[in-house]
């Protein structure tokens, strides 16, 4: 389906025009593929808002089905390309199926990912300057701004993709708050370091709720040995560690949901979002029959 206000025909760094948020892709991942989704918003309340933590006003995309109160928070994390036309069109998906989603812009105060056309310097720029601590903060003041809203805070879970996926698996063993979790092809082992000291395999035994992750088997970056070490510390960890599962697709690699890049695989991207939306369901961040 085409994408409406946009350019016909595949979007190009120099047609790249910063808007606001989630309303156009990162520049770094121009052109964009041809077969990159639009979700609708007909029936949704969508847009910007801003989340504030202490002094700061974190940008946001909300989406949420309109007229509802009492929707189950789902919380969406970025890849390091932030929060841009994909994960808006995520958020979108979960508000149709009943969710009040959510997705935070992590990296506001390092810089604009969006606006980065280099993915090197976008990751020494900024993604590497953003602090864990900062971001498990700013997803507890986003969850707190999204109860305040009316949104059902009592069921709520967290997604995320890629670095946001990696997010998912450190929040589900932080946050108290949550009931289910999913990450998509996030990293689990790495090197320690001053703003990033923990990585999912550390904090794996201690997961507060269960974590469904989803991972391609061709993934060059995050090899089946490391999920097979996540798998041995979540096996001696808590029961939400116990309950947590995997699901890898022999024939796919990094970034398979990511409709918009050559990456994508859509076999693996369907059936991960089947499990995604169920694994929330049985873990109690289901929507109400209401």
């Amino acid at each position: 389906m085409p994408m409406p206000d946009l350019p016909p025909g595949p979007i190009k760094r120099r047609d790249f025009i910063r808007t606001t948020l989630g309303s156009s892709f990162a520049a770094a991942v121009l052109p964009v593929s041809a077969q990159a989704r639009h979700t609708s918003s007909d029936g949704l309340l969508v847009g910007e808002v801003t989340v504030p933590v202490g002094g700061f006003q974190m940008p946001a995309y909300r989406a949420a089905p309109a007229g509802r109160r009492s929707a189950p928070v789902v919380l969406v994390v970025s890849e390091i390309f932030g929060v841009h036309e994909h994960i808006a069109d995520i958020a979108r998906r979960l508000a149709h199926a009943g969710y009040f989603a959510v997705a935070p812009e992590l990296f506001a105060r390092q810089g604009d990912p969006g606006s980065y056309g280099e993915i090197g310097k976008l990751v020494s720029e900024v993604v590497l300057k953003v602090p864990d601590a900062q971001v498990l903060g700013d997803l507890d003041a986003t969850l707190a701004w999204a109860a305040q809203q009316g949104a059902d805070a009592g069921h709520a879970a967290i997604t995320g993709f890629c670095w946001g996926g990696r997010i998912t698996w450190l929040y589900a063993a932080h946050s108290p708050s949550l009931r289910a979790a999913v990450a998509w092809y996030g990293r689990l082992v790495g090197a320690p370091t001053p703003l990033q000291p923990t990585n999912p395999i550390d904090v794996a035994p201690a997961l507060q709720v269960p974590v469904l992750g989803l991972y391609g088997g061709q993934d060059g970056g995050i090899p089946q040995s490391s999920i097979a070490q996540m798998k041995a510390a979540l096996a001696g960890g808590s029961p939400a560690a116990r309950q947590s599962e995997f699901v890898v697709y022999p024939q796919a690699g990094h970034a398979f949901n990511a409709d918009y890049r050559n990456s994508y695989v859509a076999d693996a991207a369907d059936d991960g979002w089947r499990r995604c939306l169920a694994w929330l369901r049985a873990h109690g961040a289901a929507p109400s029959a209401r």
